[in-house]
């Protein structure tokens, strides 16, 4: 126990470092690190919480669930997979953000949801910026009609963007999308979305050139937690 709590905080605390070593150099703002904790145990989560970490990234509504409700101290979870309607209700109490939403039918459940517990939940958009056929989000053309519909929904708060480029051992190649999400991001602030702040981008292997374009939120797993295992 003693060895998995070192290693963890070494492994955390050198993040860290990097993000403040890149903050520094590229005069960033606050960045959020989110521990992407799925398929990993809850006694991993309590690892990491008696180090000092809070925040923490599931992908799949019934794991989260099961852990929110066997932990005693809640840490704060941002949803970060693909959501599905009918599983809005599971985690809506449970979640501080959901990063992941690309259609307007899961905005309005989110809504109708969060409307019932009194909540504004706040939601980032999901960008497919490589326009792969595979990859979940909308497409950069289509965002401006997604706003003005999401306007209908008065318990869901739109506070920012997020994009999930393709994987390579290049991440050079990853820094235009990067950076196109971000010069998005700013271009919806001058033409009327002041409160789209937020840009998840960058995982384990890329977060720090992320970070560099502008990223607010990263989401990194296996560099602290190790590598999932895949069900």
């Amino acid at each position: 126990m003693k060895d998995r709590v070192y290693k963890l905080f070494h492994k955390i605390l050198e993040i860290k470092e990097k993000i403040n070593f890149i903050k520094s150099e590229y005069k960033a703002k606050e960045i959020t690190l989110v521990a992407v904790s799925k398929r990993k145990p809850l006694s991993d989560i309590e690892l990491v919480m008696s180090i000092n970490h809070n925040i923490f990234g599931e992908n799949y509504a019934q794991e989260l669930v099961e852990k929110y409700n066997n932990i005693k101290v809640k840490p704060e979870f941002h949803f970060i997979g693909p959501l599905q309607s009918k599983k809005v209700r599971m985690i809506i109490d449970k979640v501080v953000l959901i990063h992941s939403i690309d259609r307007i039918k899961v905005v309005k459940e989110i809504d109708k949801e969060a409307k019932k517990i009194d909540k504004v939940q706040n939601i980032l958009i999901q960008l497919n910026l490589t326009n792969e056929e595979t990859k979940s989000g909308i497409k950069k053309s289509e965002i401006y009609p997604f706003l003005e519909k999401a306007k209908e929904f008065d318990n869901v708060k739109i506070v920012g963007l997020m994009t999930m480029p393709f994987f390579t051992d290049d991440n050079e190649l990853l820094r235009p999308y990067f950076r196109e999400l971000r010069e998005l991001r700013d271009e919806l602030n001058i033409n009327g979305y002041p409160d789209i702040k937020e840009l998840s981008m960058g995982m384990s292997s890329d977060y720090p050139i992320a970070i560099e374009e502008g990223a607010t939120i990263i989401r990194v797993g296996s560099s602290i937690f190790g590598e999932r295992v895949t069900l």
